[in-house]
């Protein structure tokens, strides 16, 4: 085995931190409004969606249902 190939030396690249930041940025900032949106639409779902639990347990109150009217049964005595 030869020792030039298991030696662990470091390799000097150049690169440019300037360039690698821009796209990151770009991206970043593109990415912002899809998510604002997102968010927002979630938020005025989850309010229509409890709004709407509210409206449909006023269909089960008491006080809007109607009376039944049941026949009095008899007195069995033995």
């Amino acid at each position: 085995m030869s020792s030039a190939h298991s030696t662990n030396r470091p390799e000097t690249t150049t690169a440019k931190p300037s360039s690698s930041k821009m796209p990151t940025d770009f991206l970043l900032s593109l990415a912002t409004g899809p998510l604002l949106l997102g968010v927002l639409s979630l938020d005025a779902l989850c309010s229509w969606l409890q709004s709407t639990g509210i409206s449909s347990e006023e269909v089960f109150r008491g006080d809007r249902l109607p009376l039944l009217h049941f026949p009095d049964s008899p007195d069995y005595e033995d």
